[in-house]
């Protein structure tokens, strides 16, 4: 019985290190794209991305502001916000902006 515990402590503690904003997360593999904003600005022909990483839940770096995402693809005018977030067993995790706009 105590083997097992401790087994079950171990995966808790080695299990998603680190997360991500998620409407669904899987405690192996997440892979998920979903809506975060829309304004009344036509529908796009533009498509800008930022990205941020995370490893381990210790270290993270990069940029997923809206601001970064509509600049890399010279939008001015955005008309809706994807976000994409990806993480395996919490040892990389990664936040994606997808701007879409004109």
């Amino acid at each position: 019985m105590k083997k097992l515990l401790l087994c079950l402590a171990a995966g808790a503690f080695l299990c998603s290190c680190g997360v991500t904003k998620s409407p669904v997360m899987g405690a192996i593999y997440t892979d998920v794209t979903s809506g975060t904003a829309v304004t009344s600005n036509k529908l796009a022909t533009k498509v800008g991305k930022g990205k941020a990483t995370g490893i381990l839940g210790l270290f993270a770096t990069g940029d997923a502001s809206y601001q970064t995402a509509a600049k890399e693809a010279g939008i001015t005018r955005i008309s809706h916000v994807d976000e994409r977030n990806y993480t395996i067993l919490g040892i990389i995790t990664t936040y994606e902006t997808i701007v879409y706009g004109e």
